[in-house]
């Protein structure tokens, strides 16, 4: 067989992956949109560095684009997985949209489903199924109109006000910590007005701040705890992660976390629990915050946390001996056991 001959059949026998995402250079701004709007959304190069990584592992990848390029092509995608890491266009349910229409068309694809995408998305409705799994997180209520900031006996300054419905630290600035009804008045205005939407008002957890990555289904494989450390201190007290640091210098990534072997088993157990407790599959992240007396508190879940070089994932595949590469096989093969198709 001639070489030409062989390396069509190897690529037609090579199982070929569709990548659906949203670039941020798509995004165009509207003359009411947040300075954020397009904070959830991928640069073209990482785009580019994750369908090379799929490549790498033995994949033909078709990239395919946001839900209205999928929405497109669907009847002729010609594909065995999609891998998705696309945000939605809009509304509280944005994440959802490229899954749903999968599932409907019956072509399998990686991570979380449409359910749990819409729930993790919504921080209410996730706090809602933390407190019914028994999973610590911070007290809070959902203000609609500013004219409701009336009765907070059940909760104590400082609090913390952001979004109902955003991710990628959206709407999150040093003004999100309030320390008295004034200023509370004010932040929630903020949030209702630029981004259209409730604000959820938390009480604020003075301590450390920490992100666990999480890959695979039953069982889910923890990977090293990650802890945040900002202006070159990991006792953060009173600071914690905005949008502005995403891009900062005074954000570092310290892998693995310095901490007790009794706090590292806190919070991998929770983080497991949190993790099934939203459904999540192939792969996800876990946002906590650990009080001064040494309680692990979750924030919230990501199942469709950054896969930038930038993020975390990179900092976990340096701790555990693997590329970053590997890594996004680890994921996307977790998806194909899953499907029975590996």
């Amino acid at each position: 067989m001639l070489l030409s001959e062989f390396h069509k059949l190897w690529l037609h026998l090579m199982k070929k992956v569709g990548l659906t995402y949203d670039l941020k250079t798509d995004y165009e701004f509207k003359d009411n949109d947040p300075p954020d709007a397009n904070a959830e959304f991928d640069h073209p190069s990482t785009i580019k560095i994750i369908a090379q990584a799929i490549e790498s592992q033995g994949f033909q990848v078709k990239k395919i684009g946001n839900v209205l390029s999928l929405l497109e092509s669907i009847d002729e995608l010609d594909v065995d997985i999609v891998f998705n890491i696309s945000e939605g266009l809009s509304g509280r349910n944005r994440e959802s949209q490229v899954p749903i229409l999968l599932e409907m068309a019956g072509i399998p694809f990686v991570g979380a489903d449409a359910l749990s995408l819409a729930v993790s998305l919504d921080k209410i409705m996730a706090k809602k199924i933390f407190m019914a799994e028994g999973i610590l997180t911070p007290k809070f209520m959902e203000i609609k109109s500013s004219d409701a900031i009336i009765n907070l006996d059940h909760m104590e300054f400082p609090l913390f006000v952001k979004p109902r419905f955003e991710g990628s630290s959206k709407g999150l600035s040093q003004n999100s910590r309030v320390e008295n009804k004034e200023e509370l008045r004010k932040q929630v205005e903020y949030i209702i007005l630029t981004y259209n939407q409730p604000a959820l008002i938390e009480e604020f957890i003075r301590g450390e701040e920490f992100t666990v990555a999480i890959i695979g289904n039953q069982p889910a494989e923890v990977m090293p705890i990650v802890q945040i450390k900002i202006d070159g201190e990991l006792h953060l007290k009173d600071k914690f992660y905005t949008f502005a640091h995403i891009k900062s210098d005074a954000l570092e990534y310290v892998c693995p976390a310095p901490i007790s072997k009794n706090l590292k088993k806190k919070i991998t157990e929770l983080a497991v629990k949190t993790y099934n407790a939203i459904e999540c599959r192939d792969f996800g992240r876990v946002d906590f915050r650990v009080d001064e007396g040494g309680n692990p508190y979750v924030l919230e879940i990501n199942p469709l946390p950054s896969l930038s070089t930038e993020d975390v994932f990179m900092v976990v595949a340096k701790e555990i001996g693997i590329s970053y590469n590997e890594v996004i096989g680890k994921i996307l093969n977790s998806a194909l056991k899953r499907y029975n198709l590996n």
